[in-house]
């Protein structure tokens, strides 16, 4: 049942509240919304949706303990869709104000009314979205002066600088911080929506010996303050890593084992959620087609959505589209169960709706009980990758070759860095032949690997 709302005028006004929290509050948001979807129904919309948001942040950058940019943001915007039967408009506006929200919609509704019907456009069923809205833990501000930011920035490029003197330059350490608040509503009667943050500390800098300069980087992220990696240990992880590059060589070529680092992993799990979501497979531009069912990685591996993480990076209680978000096993026994599907997507494959309007939920490969140094003695002889250049990833084959640069290892050592070589392969079978999942998880976003 599609819920009609009178039509109605809201005028935004500024929320009385502190400068560093947003500008407007969720209630008014919501008006907001409600306003949006009054207006699209009114004008003759048989179906709308809506969403208003807003963020502010800071960033600081040092270079060479000197202040090299402070940045501030404060956005605000919002969208509206409106569909006549199955013709969909769309536009979108960063001025709130009520006569730029007439004109939005009114744009929506033009383009609508001359856009070609497609027959898998519209908003989702009602009974699949959520009804319950569980707290997830997702905002924390973090009151942070920019002069203790600059502070937090130097100590962080100061500890990677001394770790050793070979450390010698830097591109600099940085602090950040963000807040954004939005909220979402449809003229099938949902309106909800709930601030969220997220902070970091990055550092990279330059090492230089005989054999020439390396470069490396590290970086930590949450949502709370409170569970970042303090700036000294940024900065000495960072040091750390840009000193171990020093000296690297060549390889000749030749057929190893790799590890990936738990942060490279993770952009491995991107391209297999990029091959199984809605539209790669409906536009057959997958190397994944019709896999549903079919054992796709080593039957040890479990991969897992957990939407509901408390604090988690990837966490949302619903999707784009107001579809409620569940746990459930992608990968069980290596055999795939289910796809990334919006609800666009899912009617054009003749589905359902997984609630991944918008991307993948904490997507999470379970370790194998391994750490780092259990792995290098299980692989014996072979390559850690810790850093990949270029893009040279083929949607459609699964034919994987990009630059890569790392360490070499022989009987279950590190032996030397290593660097301008090439790793190549086919990502099928390159997940058929995962021997093992570490178990040092690093989190740096809404996939999880180590």
């Amino acid at each position: 049942m599609i819920t009609a709302f009178p039509n109605s005028i809201v005028t935004l006004k500024k929320a009385h509240v502190d400068a560093s929290r947003f500008s407007y509050s969720i209630e008014q948001l919501k008006e907001l919304t409600q306003d949006i979807l009054n207006q699209a129904r009114a004008a003759g919309a048989t179906a709308c949706e809506a969403e208003v948001n807003q963020g502010f942040g800071q960033n600081v950058t040092v270079r060479l303990n000197q202040v090299e940019t402070i940045e501030y943001n404060r956005d605000k915007g919002l969208g509206v869709t409106c569909y006549f039967g199955q013709k969909r408009g769309h536009a979108s506006t960063s001025d709130m104000s009520p006569q730029a929200v007439r004109d939005t919609v009114a744009k929506a509704l033009t383009i609508a009314k001359y856009t070609a019907e497609d027959p898998f456009a519209g908003l989702p069923e009602p009974d699949v979205l959520a009804r319950e809205i569980p707290d997830l833990d997702l905002h924390h501000p973090w009151d942070l002066p920019v002069e203790q930011a600059i502070e937090l920035a130097q100590a962080c490029e100061a500890a990677a600088l001394a770790v050793d003197p070979r450390i010698n330059n830097s591109e600099g350490g940085s602090v950040s911080t963000q807040e954004s608040l939005f909220v979402y509503g449809n003229s099938l009667g949902f309106l909800a929506g709930y601030p969220t943050s997220r902070h970091g500390i990055s550092c990279a800098v330059i090492a230089e010996s005989e054999a020439g300069m390396q470069r490396d980087y590290w970086y930590t992220t949450a949502r709370a303050a409170s569970a970042l990696q303090s700036a000294e240990a940024v900065g000495r992880i960072t040091g750390e890593r840009t000193l171990r590059r020093l000296d690297a060589r060549k390889l000749k070529t030749t057929q190893a084992p790799v590890i990936f680092e738990a942060p490279i992993a993770a952009g491995l799990l991107g391209s297999f959620v990029s091959a199984v979501s809605g539209g790669s497979l409906y536009r057959k531009t997958s190397f994944l087609l019709d896999s549903l069912g079919q054992q796709l990685f080593s039957p040890f591996i479990q991969i897992v959505e957990r939407p509901h993480v408390k604090q988690g990076l990837g966490s949302a209680p619903f999707d784009n589209e107001g579809v409620v978000t569940r746990d459930r096993a992608v990968i069980k026994d290596g055999v795939l169960g289910g796809y990334f599907l919006s609800s666009y997507s899912a009617r054009k494959l003749g589905m359902q709706s997984t609630g991944n309007a918008g991307g993948n939920h904490n997507l999470i490969i379970e370790t194998s009980g391994l750490d780092f140094a259990a792995l290098l003695k299980k692989m014996d002889t072979g390559l850690v990758v810790t850093e990949l250049l270029g893009q040279g990833v083929n949607p459609i084959t699964g034919d994987y070759s990009r630059g890569a640069a790392g360490f070499w290892v022989e009987h279950g050592e590190i032996q030397y860095p290593v660097e301008e070589i090439t790793i190549a392969g086919n990502l099928k079978d390159m997940f058929k032949h995962i021997i093992a999942v570490g178990n040092a998880v690093v989190v740096h976003g809404s996939r999880q690997t180590a």
